[in-house]
């Protein structure tokens, strides 16, 4: 008799469990900012082949799906995977290889790291970023002398933190085949006294580059794997990638189809005709992981490096205006292409100069194509009456850490008026209806919650200043978010697949230890992502 009701109870159970549906995952009891339409929050939803099935609530889901695995979050909080609107993820990895210069005081420390480096590694070709002389005492360009002096037969070429200026020793000057009459236009070799100080900013930055030895590809996988896994540590499971030549946009692709490499690319190509060429014949080439559909331009310089392009004269350098590194004819010539290939313009706009340019371009070549969706990328610093431009066919895609890093000496740069059409996020946002949110990595930290907290309270790490810089510029947190997730994807042309907790979507998504919504606004730089998922699986666990 026990067997026999043992039996039914078995059977009984069978037959309950028959009629649920099967699913991969169910995630329940979560706190989960869906980021859709009414940015409604709910606890549950299942999973299926990589894609959300089903939102709703635990016991509703829990009654009908039989999932392989359930995730009880415990009232976590979980939010769509986050998207780097604007990063160098390939940078980033080599920037590991290379001397950190980040965070260097003055000069001298720069040498210090060199040196230690070169004793640990005896590099044929010494490669360093990060140095910026504003955080210096003495905040002007370091020369050449000490790093001649160190190394007369071995060339250094160490990158500006912006990535727009080189600091180098003779011996690499040589190498590329510069002197005080080298001819350049697009930057600028700077001279004193009739003699080659080193630095050289913008367009000359190319001769160092064609001399720097060709990476193996262990090296340059080891770079994007090593980028790969802080990214997604981090909780971003897309990165846009600001400029990609054809070999590692084609590296990244190979690795994805081989279940190498998990973090989903928007890969922006450089322009370089060699690039344009190949991918303009193939058109846009879309698979799950990889986009590429793009081309990333730069209009100017960057503004710590004087070679943004002003309208009038550097508050803080007489006669200086910056520099245009596209002019205005060829920028337009070059939009023509971009928009007959089918293919979105990208382009680096700092100074307001360049920035008017760029948005005078956009409009005219794209008259009469309403769903083009070409971004201006940083729109850092802008005349007020030039904002009305931005739409949702011209979109602003800007990085709130820098304002936060610039503060301290932009005005300075731009004096009291020009300042109040810089870093002016919801200015723009207001009249553009939408803002991607990005960070410049390794130019700024990889880490989103800085990013979401520079755009809501317009404060550095050390929570300075105390009312916040320009704080009539912030963004709320639902901005912020959207900025980070469906705006930026977007800006991607991928909406339809990310960016939000919706039903056909990718089941990309982190887990955090605290509600970024609704902690104190000075407690989100140090919010942990305990989980971050891409496609359904599990592809980080913080470690306690």
């Amino acid at each position: 008799m026990k067997k026999l009701l043992f039996l039914t109870l078995v059977l009984l159970i069978l037959a309950c469990k028959s009629d649920k549906l099967p699913a991969d995952l169910l995630i329940k009891k979560a706190n989960v900012y869906t980021v859709n339409t009414n940015f409604d929050i709910i606890e549950a939803f299942v999973i299926k082949d990589g894609i959300i099935l089903e939102i709703g609530n635990s016991s509703e889901l829990e009654a009908k799906y039989d999932p392989v695995e359930t995730f009880d979050a415990k009232g976590r909080t979980i939010l769509p995977g986050l998207i780097d609107a604007h990063a160098h993820l390939f940078n980033l990895g080599l920037y590991y290889q290379n001397v950190d210069l980040v965070g260097t005081t003055s000069f001298d420390e720069v040498i210090e790291r060199v040196m230690a480096f070169q004793e640990e590694k005896n590099s044929n070709f010494i490669e360093g970023r990060g140095w910026d002389q504003n955080d210096w005492e003495i905040k002007e360009y370091p020369t050449k002398e000490k790093l001649d002096s160190l190394f007369p037969n071995t060339p250094v070429a160490l990158k500006r933190i912006d990535g727009h200026a080189y600091l180098v020793n003779s011996k690499t000057l040589e190498m590329a085949g510069i002197t005080i009459e080298t001819k350049v236009t697009g930057g600028k070799i700077i001279i004193q006294n009739g003699e080659l100080t080193g630095i050289l900013i913008d367009s000359p930055m190319e001769l160092v580059n064609e001399i720097i030895p060709e990476l193996s590809t262990r090296r340059k996988i080891q770079a994007l794997k090593e980028a790969e896994k802080i990214c997604i540590g981090l909780g971003l499971t897309t990165v846009d990638d600001a400029g990609l030549d054809r070999d590692i946009i084609e590296l990244i692709d190979s690795l994805q189809l081989a279940g190498d490499f998990s973090l989903r690319i928007y890969a922006m190509v450089s322009n370089k005709k060699e690039n344009l060429d190949y991918f303009f014949e193939r058109g846009i080439i879309k698979t799950e992981r990889l986009n590429v559909r793009s081309v990333k331009v730069y209009a100017d310089g960057a503004l710590g490096s004087r070679g943004a392009a002003l309208r009038e004269e550097y508050s803080d350098l007489t006669g200086h205006f910056g520099v245009m590194m596209t002019p205005m004819d060829s920028l337009e010539s070059l939009a023509k292409r971009i928009v007959d290939a089918g293919y979105q313009m990208n382009t680096h706009a700092i100074g307001d100069s360049a920035n008017i340019s760029v948005l005078r371009t956009y409009k005219k070549v794209l008259d009469g194509k309403k769903d083009a969706r070409w971004r201006v990328e940083h729109a850092q610093v802008l005349s007020l009456s030039d904002v009305a431009y931005f739409s949702r066919n011209i979109i602003p895609s800007v990085q709130p850490t820098h304002a936060t890093s610039d503060m301290y000496w932009a005005e300075d740069r731009l004096g009291p008026d020009r300042i109040k059409g810089a870093y002016a996020y919801k200015t723009i946002l207001e009249k553009a209806g939408i803002i991607a949110l990005g960070t410049d990595f390794p130019v700024e930290q990889v880490n989103p919650m800085y990013t979401f907290y520079a755009a809501v309270a317009r404060k550095d790490l050390q929570n300075f200043p105390e009312g916040g810089f320009r704080i009539e510029d912030a963004l709320s947190r639902e901005e912020t978010l959207k900025g980070m997730t469906i705006w930026a994807a977007y800006a991607n042309f991928e909406e339809g697949e990310k960016g939000s907790i919706e039903v056909g979507k990718f089941a990309d998504f982190i887990v955090l230890e605290k509600d970024i919504m609704t902690i104190p606004e000075n407690e989100i730089p140090d919010v942990k992502v305990l989980l971050t998922f891409i496609q359904g699986k599990k592809v980080f666990i913080k470690k306690i």
